[in-house]
C-alpha cells in the first residue's frame, strides 16, 4: 500500500487544518524530484502484499500531468509500478471541469482506475461559505466527465454537521448524490480544526456549530436514504455498492503496512508509525513504536469503526466482561458468528462505546 501526499491547493476551505500550500513557480518540480528521491530511499519500505496506490492531498490535481508521470516512473524503476488493483486519485470537480475529457483519459491511461471526487455539497450557498472552487454545476459536470472517460469506480465526498445545513438543503444533496449514481459515497461530520478559518469564524462569533442533536439527525438521515438505495454501510463515514469497499482505505482500518510518501505524509510498518514533517522541501521523517497495548486499543478501535466488526476472541481477551455485558444488553454491541460489532443505529456514538470497551 502507497500513499503520497501532494500538498498543493490552489485556495484553502474553511474547515481545513491539512498541510497544503498555494503553488509557486518551480515547487511543482521541486516537490516531485523530493517524492522520487524518497522512493529510492524507501524502497524496501514498499510491502506489494496489497497492491494500492492513493494520491491524496492538498489536492492532487493541480500536479501536472508530467510531474505525475514521473512519480509513477518511479515507482516502476523501484519494483513498484502498476498495474494496481486499486489506484486512487483524489480530484477536485474544478479541475476536471477546466481540463476537460482529455485529462480524465489521461488519468486513466497512467492506470487510475478510482477517482475521489470531492464535492461536499450540491448547494452553491454552502460550497462559497466553505470556500470551494466549484459550484453545483460544475460538480455534476465534472462527476459526467470522469464517467464519460471511462472510470468505473467513482466516489464522492459530502459533508454533514453544518448548523447552516437545512433539513431539506441536506435531503436534497442526497437525492443529487444518489442521481449520479457513484460506486462510493465518503461523508464526514464537520469539525472545527486547529488553525482553519472556521476555528477563527467560531472564536470571532461569526459561527456557532451544530450540537450533537443535529448532527445525528443528519447523520442517521443520510443512513436511511443510503440504505435504501442500496448501498452498504461498510464503515462509520462510507457507503459503497457491492464490491465496490476501498481496498486502501480498508487496509488502514485492518492495520495494513502502508508506506506515505510526500510532506506531512503518514506510514505504518505493522509495529510502529512515521512520518514526514510538514514542509515542502527537505523534509524530516520521525519514527516511534507501538507498545503492545498501543496495538491492542489501535486494533480494536480501527475494527470497531468497521461492519465487520473485532474479532471475538481478541475482543474477549482484551476486555472485560463488565464493559462488555452492558453494551450487549443495550444493544450497543452485537455477537455475529465469532466476530462483534457496532450496529448501525449506534454508529453515531461508537467513540463513547470503543471508551467504554478499553
Amino acid at each position: 500500500m502507497i500513499y503520497i501526499h501532494v500538498p498543493f491547493c490552489k485556495s484553502f476551505c474553511t474547515y481545513c487544518d491539512f498541510y497544503s500550500e498555494i503553488p509557486q513557480e518551480g515547487q511543482f518540480d521541486r516537490y516531485t524530484k523530493q517524492v522520487c528521491d524518497e522512493i529510492r530511499r524507501r524502497s524496501a519500505e514498499i510491502d506489494d502484499h496489497t497492491k494500492t496506490l492513493y494520491f491524496g492531498g492538498g489536492t492532487p490535481s493541480v500536479l501536472p500531468l508530467g510531474d505525475l508521470s514521473r512519480i509513477l516512473l518511479t515507482l516502476e524503476e523501484c519494483g513498484h509500478g502498476g498495474p494496481y488493483t486499486e489506484f486512487t486519485m483524489e480530484v477536485n470537480p474544478e479541475d476536471i471541469v477546466e481540463r476537460g475529457l482529455p485529462y480524465v483519459q489521461s488519468l486513466k491511461a497512467l492506470g487510475v482506475n478510482r477517482i475521489s471526487l470531492g464535492i461536499q455539497s450540491f448547494n452553491d450557498n454552502l460550497l462559497r461559505w466553505m470556500n470551494r472552487r466549484h459550484d453545483a454545476e460544475h460538480a455534476r459536470e465534472a462527476f459526467r466527465l470522469v464517467r464519460e472517460a471511462g472510470i468505473g469506480n467513482i466516489s464522492i465526498d459530502l459533508i454533514f454537521g453544518l448548523s447552516n445545513l437545512l433539513d431539506e438543503v441536506w435531503d436534497q444533496t442526497i437525492s443529487e448524490a444518489l442521481a449520479l449514481g457513484p460506486e462510493h459515497i465518503s461523508c464526514y461530520q464537520l469539525t472545527v480544526e486547529g488553525d482553519s478559518v472556521l476555528a477563527h469564524r467560531l472564536e470571532n462569533g461569526d459561527y456557532e456549530e451544530a450540537d450533537e442533536e443535529l448532527c445525528r439527525k443528519q447523520y442517521d438521515h443520510l443512513c436511511q436514504r443510503l440504505r435504501e438505495a442500496g448501498y452498504e454501510h461498510y464503515e462509520i463515514s462510507n457507503f459503497c455498492k457491492p464490491g465496490f469497499q476501498a481496498l486502501h482505505n480498508s487496509g488502514y482500518w485492518e492495520r495494513k503496512p502502508y508506506v506515505g510518501l510526500g510532506p506531512a505524509a503518514h506510514s505504518f510498518s505493522g509495529r510502529g508509525r512515521s512520518w514526514n514533517d510538514a514542509v515542502l522541501e527537505d523534509y524530516g521523517h520521525t519514527e516511534e513504536s507501538l507498545s503492545v497495548e498501543d496495538e491492542k486499543v489501535e486494533t480494536l478501535m480501527l475494527a470497531l469503526r468497521t461492519a465487520r466488526g473485532v474479532d471475538g476472541e481478541f475482543l474477549l481477551a482484551n476486555c472485560l466482561p463488565e464493559n462488555i455485558d452492558p453494551l450487549l444488553r443495550e444493544g450497543a454491541l452485537v455477537k455475529i458468528g465469532r466476530r462483534y460489532r457496532i450496529p448501525e443505529d449506534h454508529f453515531f456514538v461508537s467513540d463513547q462505546i470503543i471508551r467504554q470497551l478499553i
